[in-house]
C-alpha cells in the first residue's frame, strides 16, 4: 500500500500473485482480514482500518463495486518508522502520496534540491524522537522547541477527531520545524533564517509558514503578558 495507488484488496493480491487464480483468492482473503479485521467463526480482530492506519479511498467499478484503500497519514508515518524504510522507499511513498501531504510530499523533489538528505529527517519525525525528547540539545538561537510546542498547542483541541486535511497541515508544520534541528556544534546555521533556501523560490510556501511563525510569536507574547501579570509579590 505504501508504494501503490489506492487499491482494492483484489488489486493488492494481484500485485503479489498475478497468475494463479486460486492462490490469488486466498491472498485476497488475507488482505481483506488484514484491512477490515475478522468477525467470523467466533473470532474477532481489528484490522488496520479500525486502527486508523488505512482508510477507504473511493470505489472501484472494474469488476463490480469494491472499496479502494490507501494508507492514512498515521499509516504513512508508521511505515516509515516501524518498517525502517530506506530513503528510496520513502521517495516512492512521497510520489504516491503527494496529494495527501502536499506541502511535504508534493514538494519532495524540490525540497531535495534545497536541503538534500535532510528531507529524510522525516524518519525522526515519524518516531517522535525530536518532538518528544527534551534531552536533545539544540542551539539557543533556533526556536525549535518553541515552534514544536506551538504546533502541539495549535491542534490539541481537535486531536481526537482531527480531519486528514488538518492532520496534513500539522505534520507539515512539524516537518519544516524539524528542518531547523541541528545537533550542537554541527552547523553554522542559526535561527529561522536557515529555512530561507527553501522559501526563496516558493513564495506560496513561504507565506504559509510565515503565518504560522507570526501566530506563534503572538501566542508567546500573550502568554508572557499573562505571566507578567501573575508575578509573585
Amino acid at each position: 500500500m505504501s508504494v501503490n495507488e489506492s487499491s482494492t484488496t483484489w488489486d493488492l493480491a494481484k500485485i503479489s500473485i498475478p497468475d494463479d487464480i486460486t492462490k490469488l483468492r486466498e491472498r485476497e482473503k488475507i488482505y481483506r482480514r488484514l484491512l477490515v479485521g475478522r468477525k467470523d467463526k467466533g473470532k474477532h480482530s481489528d484490522g488496520i482500518l479500525n486502527l486508523g492506519l488505512a482508510i477507504k479511498d473511493g470505489k472501484s467499478l472494474k469488476t463490480g463495486i469494491a472499496d479502494k484503500y490507501r494508507l492514512s497519514l498515521y499509516g504513512i508515518l508508521y511505515c516509515i518508522d516501524v518498517l525502517d524504510l530506506s530513503n528510496n522507499e520513502i521517495d516512492k511513498i512521497a510520489k504516491k502520496y503527494s496529494k495527501v501531504l502536499p506541502k511535504v510530499f508534493g514538494k519532495w523533489d524540490y525540497l531535495k534540491t534545497k536541503v538534500g538528505e535532510r528531507v529524510y529527517g522525516i524518519k525522526l519525525l515519524a518516531n517522535g524522537l525530536l518532538a518528544d525528547n527534551p534531552q536533545i540539545q539544540v542551539k539557543s538561537e533556533i526556536p525549535f522547541y518553541e515552534l514544536m510546542s506551538y504546533v502541539h498547542l495549535k491542534y490539541q483541541r481537535n486531536f481526537e477527531n482531527i480531519t486528514e486535511e488538518n492532520l496534513a497541515e500539522q505534520i507539515s508544520y512539524w516537518f519544516y520545524v524539524n528542518l531547523l534541528y541541528r545537533p550542537m556544534g554541527n552547523s553554522n546555521d542559526t535561527g529561522i533564517e536557515s529555512l530561507n533556501p527553501i522559501f526563496q523560490d516558493d513564495p506560496e510556501l513561504k507565506k504559509w509558514f510565515l503565518i504560522f511563525f507570526r501566530d506563534s510569536i503572538k501566542y508567546y507574547h500573550e502568554r508572557y503578558a499573562v505571566l507578567k501579570k501573575s508575578k509573585i509579590s
